[in-house]
């Protein structure tokens, strides 16, 4: 039976990435994957974000602070509690909106109807 030395190289983070290349290559060149080393930390993506605020467009499918909320939102699972009482009103606004209107309604039938009786009161005493 023969036997065999194995030798086993253990590598730290660091050295891995520096020594394993671990981005696709082999699978299509157009695409590049960012590494580790060239991401901004968390405190650094803040900071960018904080500098560029402004000229970040408001609404817009990608690249917006819209953006941002959706997908943060979907990532921590959560809609804002806030946005369950802006539901709750905005559904209120619409009932009490109907209900005005209904109530105007009413009120211009009753006027019409007392203005025809008055009408139809002056004809007889007109006679």
């Amino acid at each position: 039976m023969s036997s065999f030395d194995l030798k086993k190289q253990v590598f730290s983070r660091d050295a891995f990435e520096k020594t394993i290349n671990t981005t696709f290559t082999e699978l299509t060149s157009s695409v590049v994957l960012p590494t580790s080393s060239n991401l901004p930390t968390v405190d650094e993506f803040f900071q960018y974000y904080t500098d560029l605020f402004y000229t970040i467009p408001k609404f817009g499918s990608e690249n917006s602070h819209e953006y941002l909320v959706l997908t943060s939102q979907q990532y921590i699972g959560t809609i804002s509690s806030d946005q369950e009482v802006i539901d709750a009103l905005i559904a209120e606004v619409t009932e009490l909106r109907q209900e005005n209107l209904d109530l105007q309604q009413q009120i211009a039938q009753s006027s019409v109807a007392t203005a025809e009786e008055a009408l139809n009161k002056l004809r007889e005493i007109n006679g």
